[in-house]
């Protein structure tokens, strides 16, 4: 089992890419990405956590009491990554976070710096302010060189009911998914959280095609995908239902999703909208295992939480570009949609993970996951269900940048601790880069007092 703590790496000897990164017109960075002080861990609670940046939209409230927020970087992130970022959603169970970065790469190429593609899967110990690498995707495959080797996990993060989590890859880059790079499919691997011991369930469910969006059914155990084609010129994409208890693909149809799925844990329902914007839902019965239908209702699945107690599944449209994203509030047992209203606070509106409380009142997320959410001050939003209001419950930035020299950029991975008390999140960070470089984790504390029943 390999154990990284986070002191371990930021006591390891840094390397410095200067002259690879001098030859890209990129600044010269440090890595692995280093605290001042060699501190692992950095701990704030300030009063400009809540000064807003720019101009908030109307009916916005921001928070009164700043939460504490506690900082690290991912460590094993020692080499310049094509940039080392963030791109699948995470999991809070048991008292842990975990979560998954990867440096982005694909393929052996003589115009990077480190061969081909790794993915990396890690937990993070709250109590102990302590994370762990458990699982690294490069050293499960041991591909020869010259093969495709994927360094994104672009799914979900999900935990089976047989205790281990599930997830699967994606490609880092159009031109290697080929014959040239042996492309047969990417996988879908299974972990062991607490030994961290990581196999491949099946590469390929369907040939040819990456997986960048999943969810699994943990009771049933079934994992749902959403695929995206090898080829960069097929746009199609395929839904598919591979049963993980006895390894065989139960369904795999066109017109899947491109990002999210919906899951009803109560019925084992899935649903989706074809491609990546607002239309036509379709639900998927393993009951019955056949082609999806059409139900009658019409939304944006970007982002989306697991069921509440109530039995509504919340999902944020896409907000990408000049579009407006907004919450949809689905009744899993009527299957009609209610839009709650817009997500933004203020420029940005592009969300890529949501997540509800336990007690299903309040939505967490944060806008500008593709890198621009600095420009409305890194906020961090509660969406209170009942009031149909949002909460800014920190700006964090420009405090980070100024006290650490690192932007908190955007994220497509963060979880709700189960007690509700805490969001986790993983954040794309430029150190000056003019998109990211490397990723860290916030532990962010709210108050009590700002989740009131």
């Amino acid at each position: 089992m390999q154990r990284i703590l986070v002191g371990l790496a930021i006591a390891a000897s840094a390397l410095v890419w200067t002259s690879f990164a001098q030859a890209q017109g990129k600044p010269t960075l440090e890595f692995p990405p280093r605290l001042p002080d060699g501190k692992t861990v950095v701990t704030d609670q300030s009063d400009d956590f809540l000064k807003p940046v720019g101009s908030i939209r109307e009916g916005v409230k921001i928070a009164k009491t700043p939460p504490k927020v506690d900082f690290l970087y991912y460590p094993g992130q020692d080499y310049l990554g094509n940039p080392w970022s963030n791109w699948g959603d995470s999991l809070a169970i048991g008292g842990k976070y975990y979560s998954a970065i990867g440096d982005h790469l694909a393929a052996n190429s003589k115009d990077q710096s480190h061969g081909s593609g790794s993915a990396r899967v890690f937990v993070y110990d709250p109590e102990e302010k302590s994370i762990r690498l458990l699982a690294d995707t490069a050293q499960v495959l041991k591909l020869p060189p010259g093969h495709y080797q994927p360094g994104k996990i672009h799914s979900r993060i999900d935990q089976g009911s047989d205790g281990n989590l599930y997830y699967a890859t994606h490609r880092g880059s159009t031109k290697v998914t080929t014959d040239e790079f042996h492309y047969e499919g990417d996988w879908i691997f299974r972990t062991n959280p607490n030994s961290g011991e990581t196999t491949v369930v099946v590469q390929g469910p369907v040939p040819k095609h990456c997986i960048p969006n999943s969810v699994v059914d943990a009771e049933r155990m079934i994992f749902y995908g959403g695929t995206a084609a090898g080829d960069p010129q097929d746009k199609s994409i395929h839904f598919f239902a591979y049963d993980l208890k006895n390894n065989k693909l139960l369904y795999s149809g066109p017109d899947g999703p491109a990002r999210y799925m919906m899951l009803a844990q109560s019925t084992g329902r899935v649903y989706f909208v074809p491609g990546n914007g607002v239309g036509q839902v379709m639900r998927f019965d393993p009951a019955d295992g056949k082609k999806p239908i059409a139900v009658d209702c019409k939304l944006g699945i970007r982002a989306a939480t697991a069921e509440t107690p109530q039995g509504i599944i919340y999902a944020a449209s896409s907000g990408q570009g000049d579009a407006d994203a907004e919450v949809w509030a689905f009744n899993t047992k009527t299957e009609r949609a209610e839009n709650l209203g817009p997500l933004a606070v203020g420029s940005q509106a592009y969300v890529a993970s949501i997540d509800a409380d336990p007690t299903g009142r309040y939505l967490y997320y944060i806008p500008g996951a593709h890198g621009s959410g600095e420009r409305d001050g890194t906020p961090v939003i509660q969406f209170d269900t009942k009031s149909k209001t949002r909460k800014v419950l920190c700006f964090l930035e420009p405090f980070y940048t100024k006290k650490y020299g690192c932007t908190l950029k955007g994220t497509y991975g963060t979880a709700v601790d189960p007690a509700g008390d805490k969001l986790y999140v993983t954040w794309n960070v430029s150190r000056g880069s003019k998109a990211w470089d490397c990723c860290g984790l916030t532990a962010i504390h709210i108050p009590a007092t700002e989740r009131e029943p």
